[in-house]
């Protein structure tokens, strides 16, 4: 199975929660759509298909890599 990149998830869940901000102090449909671009890519990432699953997924992924040492590369076997 593929893992997304933690660093565009990151980014991903950066831009939802700025969007969201957004949206909810004025209604714009270009925000709206942007909303929905990011919903759509947050969770196609993770692999769901609600905005919810999809952010407690990539919150978990986040601090599964916090705890992951540098050493270990990213086929999952420690470096040598």
């Amino acid at each position: 199975m593929l893992v997304p990149d933690p660093k565009a998830v990151r980014k991903l869940l950066t831009r939802y929660a700025a969007l969201r901000i957004s949206q909810a102090e004025r209604q714009r449909p270009q925000t709206a759509a942007e909303l929905n671009d990011v919903v759509y890519t947050l969770c196609v990432m993770m692999g769901t298909t609600g905005i919810r699953e999809a952010i407690v997924k990539a919150d978990a992924l986040l601090a599964a890599a916090r705890s992951t040492p540098k050493s270990v590369v990213a086929d999952g076997r420690a470096a040598a």
